[in-house]
């Protein structure tokens, strides 16, 4: 599909044209018009939006010009293939045991990218870039992996974040490795992480709202309201008043047997 029209002039007709090609891509492959996420610079795929919303904003702020592949939106991901298979392992230790104790990720938006075992190898070959030439105290991977926890200490916002990735790009040498968008940014970091699933809940821990729940509104245990209320005692349909994380087994046991090491001592 011809994505030159990202970097045309919001003004033109191809930029016109796009746009909505795009649209309709992403609604013929995701078969909803109302929970789409939007690309736009602002958003960068963390928001979901009605189409007419998502094309006001991707007239008004911009497409992010760093989404290449619409994975999002229907495209199937184009993986890394010529990538290292096997991390790398010094006395016993992942050489990149850091990014567990550091990084702090706190969401799913990017999906699993551990289903696959040997994606995690994948993108880890970012590790082995150095920040900038001739850089040896970070590589872009460690950078990411501070600045992301700085995000995180912080409190700042993903447009705040995005610019400072744009400043920090800026300031370096050339041919620096720093992503420019918090959505390049994310799609690194998040393949580091592994999935886990929201499930509401009974504020009593009676049940979960799963299966034959799934559709209820009030517990059959206690009767308590699914949803939450507000200050003002209006009750934020949609909004769960508890929710719990479910943290799947198996992604996991498919990280650990990946360093020989732990293999050896889960067989």
């Amino acid at each position: 599909m011809d994505k030159s029209w990202m970097h045309s002039d919001r003004r033109s007709k191809a930029y016109e044209f796009g746009v909505e090609a795009f649209l309709n891509f992403a609604v013929e492959n995701l078969l909803t018009t109302t929970h789409i996420r939007c690309p736009c610079v602002k958003c960068v795929n963390l928001k979901l939006f009605g189409v007419g919303i998502i094309r006001d904003h991707v007239y008004f702020n911009g497409i992010d010009q760093s989404y290449k592949n619409w994975t999002f939106h229907g495209e199937p991901w184009e993986a890394t293939t010529n990538a290292s298979r096997n991390v790398e392992e010094d006395d016993g230790h992942s050489r990149y045991s850091f990014v567990s104790e550091e990084i702090d990720m706190d969401d799913n938006d990017f999906g699993d990218f551990s289903s696959d075992p040997y994606e995690f190898a994948n993108v880890i070959g970012d590790g082995d870039q150095p920040m900038y030439p001739g850089c040896r105290k970070y590589t872009k991977l460690s950078a990411l992996v501070k600045l992301n926890n700085l995000k995180a200490k912080h409190g700042m916002s993903d447009v705040c974040f995005t610019e400072l990735l744009i400043l920090q790009g800026d300031l370096l040498p050339e041919g620096n490795t720093i992503p420019t968008s918090m959505y390049e940014a994310k799609k690194t970091l998040c393949a580091l992480g592994l999935s886990y699933e929201k499930m509401h809940a009974c504020p009593n821990d009676c049940i979960l709202y799963r299966k034959e729940y799934e559709d209820s509104t009030n517990c059959p245990t206690c009767g308590i309201l699914r949803w939450k209320e507000g200050k003002d005692s209006i009750l934020k349909e949609g909004v769960p008043a508890k929710v719990v994380w479910y943290f799947p087994p198996i992604p996991r046991f498919k990280r650990m047997f990946q360093s020989h090491e732990t293999a050896k001592s889960l067989t």
